[in-house]
């Protein structure tokens, strides 16, 4: 016979199954049937069971202990580039986002968020089936965690040895859209997106760039050099800026001060749609014409740059296909590195 439920009522709240099973007087396969294989007890004798527990404040046999005895938790850790308020917030990155959540519902497993800023992935390794890498994390430790790494990783733009990857082509995307607004003479300015690891926007300067060479940043600023070369176009030390994240309130301050150069430049090359709209306000509101004055590029394909007028020239990446391509790939016994395809919207601003 169960126990009476004034004496549950005052039984300890925290409990295992060992203790739920003594408490109410069954075994302990009884509970686990309750909860795990309900065909096993009659519906009256799993219902009283059931009540019982949860008068008890116990729901269920230990998750993670049973995780940890299958070698499977239906758990993917989604390691993002910067933390986690700042991804969400991002268009490209919360389109990536609902890629990666639409392929693990259909496969019956939960995504955990974790941060790029986060000290070490120790604190989440036993507990998750394996990481997807959106981004070079912020912290550089995780990257080194990653790469020794005994589960399963996929990295999105950018790569680790031995790993599969998601990526764009980016130094070639960023070739082409830049070759479409350059010309041989003119006085060009990069705004660069963490192409270097100040946490302010600013001039670079001497600065030493990132050393990821195959980080997304580098790549784009590759590609724009590139497109300089090709035209032949000297790039002024003194007219790159970085900017540590793609929002408007730090393109801005990159912006205000391209407008104060004592000669302004007519071309900029953007490493996101979020800055190159930011510049474009700023330039519009300073009096200027684009593309007649000021020629502006970007790099996404957020749906806001055909919107604007002008709308701005950009590279368009699916970053919802990117996000269900890697989460696919994850759920493969022996997946295989992947380039998606790209797109090259030809806007008003160049």
């Amino acid at each position: 016979m169960l126990t009476s439920s004034e004496d549950l009522a005052v039984k300890p709240k925290s409990h295992t199954l060992r203790s739920i099973a003594d408490t109410l007087g069954v075994s302990t396969a009884t509970i686990s049937n309750a909860f795990n294989r309900p065909d096993q007890l009659s519906k009256s004798k799993r219902e009283e069971i059931l009540s019982a527990c949860q008068q008890l404040g116990y729901f269920g046999p230990n998750k993670a202990a049973q995780s940890l005895r299958r070698g499977h938790s239906g758990i993917i850790a989604l390691v993002l580039a910067d933390s986690i308020d700042y991804m969400v917030s991002d268009p490209v990155a919360s389109s990536f986002i609902c890629g990666v959540s639409e392929v693990l519902k259909e496969s019956h497993s939960n995504l955990l968020l974790f941060s790029g800023s986060s000290p070490s992935i120790n604190s989440v390794i036993d507990f998750v089936d394996g990481f997807i890498c959106y981004g070079v994390p912020r912290n550089p430790a995780l990257i080194k965690e990653l790469a020794a790494c005994h589960k399963k990783v996929i990295t999105v733009d950018f790569t680790l040895p031995e790993r599969p990857f998601v990526a764009l082509d980016n130094r070639t995307a960023a070739f082409e859209i830049a070759m479409q607004a350059l010309k041989p003479d003119d006085r060009v300015a990069i705004v660069g997106l963490r192409i270097t690891d100040g946490t302010v926007t600013s001039k670079v300067m001497g600065e030493t760039l990132i050393d990821i060479d195959t980080s997304v940043s580098h790549l784009r600023y590759c590609g724009y050099v590139d497109a300089l070369a090709q035209q032949g176009i000297s790039l002024n030390p003194s007219l790159i800026w970085n900017v540590p994240e793609s929002s408007q309130a730090h393109a801005k301050i990159a912006a205000l001060e391209i407008l104060q150069e004592p000669t302004l430049p007519n071309t900029i090359l953007c490493m996101s749609d979020l800055i190159g709209l930011s510049v474009l306000r700023e330039v519009l509101s300073a009096g200027y014409n684009v593309p007649e004055d000021v020629k502006i590029v970007g790099f996404d394909g957020i749906d806001e740059t055909k919107r604007h007028h002008p709308t701005l020239s950009t590279v368009f990446q699916n970053s919802e296909e990117k996000g269900r391509l890697a989460a696919k790939m994850f759920f493969e016994k022996t997946p295989v590195s992947q380039y998606l395809e790209y797109q090259l919207f030809l806007g008003e601003s160049c």
